[in-house]
Order: C-alpha cells, then structure tokens, then sequence
C-alpha cells in the first residue's frame, strides 16, 4: 500500500500544478514527446520484441506489436492532439435570471484518472496525452504482456515533461506486476484517483466492477453487430462486413455477429458467408442458413450470439425483421457499436432509434469506432456506459464542469 499511496500523492500533487500550466506550455511538452518517439523508434521496437515474444496467443500480437508504421500512428494521434483547443475553462452555456443572476456552466478538469488496460502499448501514448491536454493526471496500471514496452512510452513521455520544467508525475505508470496491485488500486484509491477508466476483457471488467470504490467510465466488450437489410445493395454490404471483421479481427470494433434479413438470405447471405469463407474466416451459422448450405455449415449455438471472438470467426444468424434484429442487439449486445446496412431511410431511422449502442451506424463499417476516426486524436477508451460520456472518449470527454455565478449584491429573500 505503501507504494500506491506514494503514487497518489505524487498525483495529487502534479495535479495543483498542472492546473496552472498554460496551453501553450502543454504543447511544447507533446512536440517533445514527439519528437522522441521518432528518435526512440528502434529503442522502442526493442523493447516491444521481448513483449511480442513472450506472447502465447496470435490475437494478443496484433494487438502487442509495435512497428514503424504503428509508431508513426501514435506520433500523428499526439500532433492531432496537439492541435485541439484548451478545453478546459469553456463556457458551456449561460444565462441570466430575472433577480440579476448570470449563471455560466464552464469546463473543469476531472483531477485524477486511473486507467487499467491490457495488451496495447498505444493505450500509454495516447493516454498520457489526451490526460495531459486535459489537465488531468494519469496512473497507468498496463498488463504484465505489454510491460516493456508500456514503460519505455510512459518514461519517455514523463521525461518530456521533465525536459519542460512539468512535475513528471502528471503521469505515473504502476511497475508492480502483482496482480493484487489492481485491487488495491481499485478499493483503497479512493483519495487519490477521481475515476477509473479500464480497457480489457470480461474478467478485467468483472474485477474492476466488484472492487472499485471510484467512478468508472466502462469500456466493455466489443460485441458489436451489423445487420444486412433485405434493402440494402449486395456490392455494398459485402464490403462493409468484409471490412468490419476482416480489417482487424483483435480490436473492439470488430464485427462479431451478423444478421441478415431472411426475405434476402439467398441474395445476400449466402454470398456474403461465401466470401467470408474465401477470406478464412471461420463462420458459425443457424439452422435456417445452414439448410442453404446442405447443412454443412458449422452450427451456431446459444454461446456464440454472447461471444465476442476477437478473431477470423463470426456468427450469422437470420432475422425476421428491423425490429428484430433490434431485439436481438438488446438482448446480446454490449452498447458498443452496432451497425445497419440499407438503402431505406425509415427503416435505417428505426434501427439508429432502437439500439442501445452507444455508436450506431448507417452504412458503415464498425471498425470506425474509434476516437482516432471520429477525429478526437485518440481516445482514452469507448465507453458503453448509459451515462455520459458514451463512445469514444478524448479530451472534451475528459472534462467536469462547475457553475459559476455573478451578482451585485444579491440575496435571496
């Protein structure tokens, strides 16, 4: 406890400090880390490969690996970050009252932000930037897989703010592997650390949800869906779905199941599964599907419709209707992202109403649930929260607010 309670002092501390440093000053310290990643590239590399090699499942590299290209992409999320207004100290809305009141409600930072996260080193970058700009201190808690290289990121970054004359515990990352370590981060935290932010799977989700004494802002699974409209154009939906489980099977926006209209399943359907298959996809489908497949499918159970594979497999099953493929989101999806593809507006309406995701889409690909592509620059997570803030979270989900008020003299009688 005692190396914890070291850690949130430090926070406390750098966050008295960091409310008081200029934009500007936040700037500099983001083109410095910058700036070090490129020169640190092979550094960084290095000690990514002792990561990678020690991986045991193929799904955890894709999500481990840090090359050339994936560093660039982390150097373009920081400058895009860069470039985003303050966002702290924004007057969100104003008014007057009859008695002379003026009422501002204005943007403030959160404080503390503690993140748990497994496999992705990028997570590390781009919290430690988006917290940053935000001014808002970050604890970094990552998975004992992704260890070295989450520690050269987070020291690299911490030294850029050192290089600037900032506090270096505006961020902090837990180098205790123990995994007792997350439970006395969640339970006996409470002090120090404003919110919780996890990132990871069920088990992750289920320990953070039973032990943490602090807000959570809740990136669950990504069970995400899309449903193929008996009117929607074949070229179309078979990209879209293609693009939506293929493109990158590990990550949460990844498609997991796909529902097709059964008045198109012939049309469609068959030609979609056909070119999933082609694409090594391993596809489980219902018994109305496989009967068109002379039953040689491999058969879907209650389990798939609740899985999310993070891999080449997705499940397929027929839908009566927009209603109830909406039904089925409901009852088996995770408020992630779920996706329509059709050509009629009014049914698109009804399923953009309906669900319960908190990014639904129309005629596009679910691997755009990303705060990167909605353009935040990155994001700390995607919150499937019903509460706000929902979706993708960057630096204007990263805020609180107060109310400011204003009078001359006026007392309530």
């Amino acid at each position: 406890m005692k190396y914890l309670n070291k850690i949130g002092l430090s926070a406390k501390k750098a966050s008295i400090q960091l409310n008081k440093i200029s934009d500007f000053k936040i700037n500099k310290v983001l083109e410095s880390f910058n700036k070090s990643l490129r020169i640190n590239k092979k550094k960084i590399i290095k000690e990514n490969i002792k990561d990678v090699k020690k991986a045991k499942r193929k799904n955890l590299i894709d999500r481990l690996i840090l090359n050339e290209s994936k560093i660039e992409g982390i150097r373009h999320s920081i400058d895009q970050i860069r470039k985003f207004k303050d966002p702290i100290g924004k007057v969100l809305s104003e008014w007057k009252r009859p008695n002379g009141l003026r009422i501002k409600r204005v943007t403030t930072p959160i404080g503390v932000v503690g993140v748990i996260y497994e496999s992705r080193p990028n997570v590390t970058a781009d919290v430690s930037a988006l917290c940053l700009k935000s001014k808002n201190c970050a604890i970094l808690r990552g998975g004992s897989e992704a260890f070295n290289s989450n520690k050269i990121l987070a020291d690299l970054f911490r030294g850029a703010l050192s290089k600037n004359g900032i506090d270096k515990n505006i961020v902090q990352f837990i180098e205790r592997r123990e995994r007792s370590i997350v439970d006395k981060l969640l339970s006996n935290m409470n002090n120090y650390i404003d919110v919780i932010v996890p990132r990871g799977g069920k088990n992750l989700i289920a320990k953070v949800q039973k032990f943490s004494n602090v807000p959570i802002i809740g990136h669950l699974e990504g069970l995400c869906h899309i449903y193929v409209d008996k009117d929607s154009n074949l070229d179309m939906a078979t990209k879209i779905v293609l693009n939506s489980k293929m493109r990158r099977t590990s990550i949460c926006g990844a498609v997991e199941t796909l529902l097709v209209n059964e008045k198109s399943l012939k049309s469609h359907g068959v030609p979609i599964i056909k070119k999933l298959l082609s694409s090594n996809c391993d596809v489980v489908v219902d018994k109305k599907i496989n009967n068109l497949f002379s039953n040689k499918m491999k058969s879907a159970k209650e389990l798939d419709w609740k899985t999310e594979y993070l891999d080449k497999k997705i499940s397929v099953k027929s839908i009566k209707n927009v209603h109830e493929a909406i039904s089925h989101i409901l009852k088996y999806g995770t408020m992630h992202t779920d996706s329509i593809i059709t050509n009629n507006k009014k049914t698109a309406k009804i399923f953009l109403n309906g669900v319960n995701s908190s990014i639904a889409m129309h005629n596009v690909s679910t691997q755009f649930a990303d705060g990167g592509e909605f353009g935040f620059g990155g994001e700390i997570g995607i919150s499937t929260n019903k509460l706000p803030p929902r979706g993708p979270v960057g630096i204007n989900q990263l805020t609180s607010y107060k109310y400011m008020v204003s009078g001359k003299g006026i007392l309530r009688s």
